[in-house]
């Protein structure tokens, strides 16, 4: 990579390789390092599936311990997760109860100004208005935001004319509207969110945070989704994070998104994978040490310009400016979770096959995300003033995350008949034999309790019903979670491994558009 040094970025920051995105970027030994690195997740992966089916056919009475031992771990892990969520659910409701502006009110803060940065491509202007119609509404003085609507120049005349038609109508309300167009084909960018992002991000700085004489340390900006409708007290909430979190400039601040928008007009399996990446995030939040943000997030101007925005040349950008502010800060850097909630949109198209195609790709490339622990574990090699204890911790559970989403929900399928179907006739005519698929059974049904759990949640988290929905709907919405078993291979397992492959052969993948239905 041959980026120029700025002097404003953090010491560690200044470094070439320090936003790199891919192997092809680095030259000589750090190139077949980090190619080693994308290579790593995949060949993990497809060697436990692979071994999983090997150990069945030639050590079946091994491979049926080993699935007894697996399906009690996942009891274990459903139990360990269901009581995160139970939990968090009830710090939600709690924080969606409190008066944030009363209590944010102890504080000075009027000297604190916002900036909304919500990058777009070619969504419906009814989308990006409900957005913009919600941030109108918060409860904070809107003089003191400012509104970023960052359009695309390869959108053509799309982006101009929504940004022109928005500012017209919110501009007057808010104390600035700005409407960046992304430019085209730069050199080094990958078309996407980040680029985009960070595009929009230099022009704040340049037009209004320098000519009016704010302060970076004094500005906390919220980058959300196009179709992010936000709650009257998230800018309250946030304040108030941020006025008591033990490092607020060298802190990321994440709420938690509930995708339901249109969870009324979404069909069922579009609700069940929507709500079940919810409560991932739900659970995350009471584990935050291992979390990073995601999506919708906010953190100050002056810790992402330290590290030069977000990443233009990747894919899981909203990911990757919290490794990069952690490597880049020597592991002092922290996401605060505020447990309040964002909404955005379901994914749904107009047809049941499109909606399964789109979520599909959605979350492959979510799932791409894996080429960040290329990037953790490079920097890790590199960055020593980050503790030892720290690096190897943040690593391990990163890499075990990765595998597990890809692993478990696979071998949960393969491992209960596995070793029945390969085994042999010797291994058929023992006890164990005849024993297994029966206990594995009734594990599996002591893990289902979790989806009990999970009913109940998503029931109190959608809006008020409307009028063209009947009761009815209430039962469906309380059953469909009986597809979550099929949703997690489908839409987890088997888009992560399509992901890990992919890096792993070198097939990068680029930034996919997400298409807003409502």
């Amino acid at each position: 990579m041959n980026t120029p040094k700025k002097n404003h970025l953090l010491p560690y920051a200044q470094r070439e390789d320090f936003h790199v995105g891919r192997a092809t970027e680095l030259t000589g030994r750090r190139r077949v390092f980090y190619r080693l690195l994308e290579i790593l997740p995949g060949a993990a992966s497809w060697s436990t599936l692979i071994g999983v089916v090997l150990l069945s056919v030639y050590a079946p009475f091994v491979a049926a311990y080993f699935v007894i031992a697996f399906a009690l771990y996942w009891v274990l892990k459903t139990a360990f997760l269901s009581y995160h969520l139970r939990y968090n659910w009830k710090r939600l409701r709690h924080h969606m109860s409190l008066d944030w502006a009363e209590m944010v009110g102890r504080f000075k803060y009027k000297h604190l100004h916002h900036v909304v940065i919500l990058p777009f491509y070619k969504e419906p202007a009814s989308v990006i208005e409900a957005s913009l119609e919600a941030l109108s509404r918060v409860s904070y003085d809107a003089k003191k935001i400012i509104v970023v609507l960052a359009g695309e120049e390869r959108a053509g005349d799309h982006a101009k004319l929504i940004g022109d038609q928005m500012r017209a109508r919110y501009g007057q309300h808010f104390g600035f509207f700005l409407t960046p167009i992304h430019p085209k084909d730069l050199p080094g960018e990958m078309a996407g969110k980040g680029s985009n992002a960070a595009y929009a991000a230099e022009q704040v700085r340049t037009q209004i945070l320098n000519p009016q004489g704010l302060k970076y340390s004094e500005v906390l900006v919220s980058i959300f989704d196009i179709d992010t409708v936000l709650y009257p007290n998230y800018f309250n909430c946030l304040v108030w994070h941020f006025m008591t979190a033990e490092h607020p400039l060298k802190s990321s601040f994440q709420p938690v998104p509930i995708f339901n928008n249109n969870i009324w007009e979404a069909p069922a399996i579009s609700r069940v994978v929507a709500m079940s990446s919810t409560f991932w995030e739900m659970v995350q939040q009471e584990r935050p040490e291992r979390m990073a943000t995601f999506s919708s997030h906010s953190v100050s101007f002056q810790a992402l310009y330290e590290v030069g925005y977000w990443q233009t040349n990747m894919v899981s950008e909203d990911s990757r400016i919290f490794w990069n502010l952690l490597i880049a800060n020597n592991g002092k850097y922290d996401v605060v979770p505020l447990s309040y909630p964002v909404s955005m949109d379901a994914n749904a198209a107009p047809h049941l096959w499109q909606t399964i195609g789109q979520i599909y790709k959605q979350h492959r490339r979510w799932t791409y995300g894996v080429e960040n622990l290329c990037y953790i574990l490079y920097h890790f090699s590199r960055n020593k003033q980050i503790p030892l204890k720290q690096r190897i911790t943040v690593a391990l559970q990163q890499a075990e995350g990765y595998w597990s989403l890809v692993t478990n929900p696979i071998m949960l399928f393969i491992l209960g008949w596995a070793p029945i179907f390969l085994g042999g006739q010797e291994f058929h005519e023992t006890v164990l034999s005849y024993n297994l698929p029966i206990v594995v059974r009734d594990l599996l049904i002591m893990a289902m309790f979790g989806l009990v759990i999970s009913s109940v949640i998503s029931l109190t988290l959608i809006p008020p019903r409307p009028s063209h929905a009947s009761r009815f709907h209430y039962l469906v919405m309380a059953l469909q979670w009986i597809m979550v078993p099929a949703t997690m291979i489908v839409f987890s397992a088997i888009p992560g491994l399509d992901a890990q492959t992919r890096l792993m052969f070198g097939r990068y993948m680029g930034f996919w558009v997400t298409p807003k239905t409502r």
